[in-house]
């Protein structure tokens, strides 16, 4: 349940949403536990059973390749390139803002446990970024402006549209102190990724994914992440 809390949100803190789409996320994690309590017991594992089964939950997640309806970054990035005003909602809210490689990276980490045999990793994950780029809506299409200049926005002031929490942050604590998993790239490198990802699309009709990956391996080698070891 978003209580609009200053501090992250942790796996244990209580289930619930006031609108469908934070519902349709607390109706999912009951499910996952649900079938983990009722037919895959840790407890039982290894006696009645050989499943493990585990959840991931991530932050507000941005990267290369995204045209979703109604995603921030990429409204900008189709304003930009069509030359149209984007309107931005609720330009106070907070978000965990992160990566996509940092979300799956995390996944990766958790699956590997599991393959091992792990009965700690059969629970629910967080995995955000650190609490210094959780930042409002605003700071992050000023921080997108920098690097693709080339789009005029509007704040919509209506705010009965539709119903968004104000501040939500994740609490990582656990996924970095069971899974040793850490975030390798912050919020300014993630925009900068991003935005130079659908620069090549557009300007120089090339796909950059391969180029990236290796950046955010060779990255995460030289900050010795638990999974390049």
């Amino acid at each position: 349940t978003n209580n609009e809390w200053e501090w992250g949100y942790r796996e244990n803190d209580r289930l619930g949403g006031y609108d469908p789409y934070s519902s349709s996320k607390a109706c999912a994690e009951i499910v996952v536990d649900s079938y983990r309590n009722s037919f895959f017991n840790t407890k039982e594992y290894g006696k009645s059973h050989h499943i493990l089964v585990a959840s991931a939950r991530a932050g507000n997640v941005i990267g290369g390749g995204d045209w979703s309806e109604d995603r921030l970054l990429p409204d900008i990035i189709k304003s930009g390139v069509t030359n149209t005003t984007v309107v931005i909602r609720n330009p106070d809210s907070i978000r965990p803002w992160q990566h996509v490689l940092d979300c799956l990276s995390g996944y990766l980490v958790l699956g590997h446990k599991l393959l091992e045999g792990d009965p700690l990793a059969s629970t629910a994950f967080n995995f955000g970024p650190a609490d210094s780029d959780t930042l409002t809506v605003k700071m992050i299409v000023e921080k997108i402006k920098v690097h693709w200049p080339d789009f005029e926005y509007t704040i919509d002031t209506d705010s009965s549209k539709v119903h968004e929490a104000n501040y939500l942050k994740l609490d990582c604590s656990k996924a970095q102190t069971q899974l040793k998993w850490l975030p390798v790239w912050n919020t300014d490198t993630a925009i900068d990724k991003t935005v130079n990802w659908y620069r090549d699309f557009y300007h120089n009709n090339t796909i950059n994914t391969g180029r990236d990956l290796d950046s955010y391996i060779d990255e995460a080698v030289k900050a010795g992440v638990i999974w390049t070891r």
